[in-house]
């Protein structure tokens, strides 16, 4: 059964351009809640904890730089199946074969600086948030 909770970053480029309160009315307009965000800045070594699971693929090291180098918005949205009705808002990682209106085909420069993350599965978008906020945070 699909959750009802993902977890989502704009991302350092996004943040960057001033595109954050386009992406933020984007998600809700598209019936996400926001129940709980902050902006903050990942040091390298947050950075390099939060893609932990990356570690061994060669572009760990630049992730963790990038991702290190500016402020970013953390956010956990509350929808009916949220993780896959936000990877479909997102679109794909390569903002090239994202379909068009999607968040990552308006806003990203490249598949590196793709404007935004969002959770993969129930499971990553718990731990991901989980990550970013502690429990008195989510209390809403």
């Amino acid at each position: 059964m699909a959750g009802n909770r993902t977890f989502t970053m704009i991302k350092p480029d996004a943040f960057e351009a001033g595109n954050s309160g386009a992406i933020l009315k984007m998600i809700e307009e598209a019936g996400f809640k926001i129940v709980a965000m902050k902006a903050t800045r990942l040091t390298p070594e947050l950075a390099g904890k939060f893609y932990e699971v990356h570690k061994e693929r060669p572009f760990y090291a630049d992730l963790c730089k990038y991702m290190s180098s500016g402020p970013i918005i953390a956010a956990i949205l509350e929808k009916n199946n949220a993780v896959e009705d936000f990877r479909t808002l997102i679109g794909a990682t390569n903002p090239a074969n994202a379909a068009e209106g999607t968040i990552r085909k308006i806003f990203a420069k490249s598949i590196e600086a793709n404007a935004v993350h969002g959770s993969d599965s129930d499971e990553n978008a718990a731990i991901e948030g989980n990550f970013y906020f502690s429990q008195l945070e989510r209390v809403i």
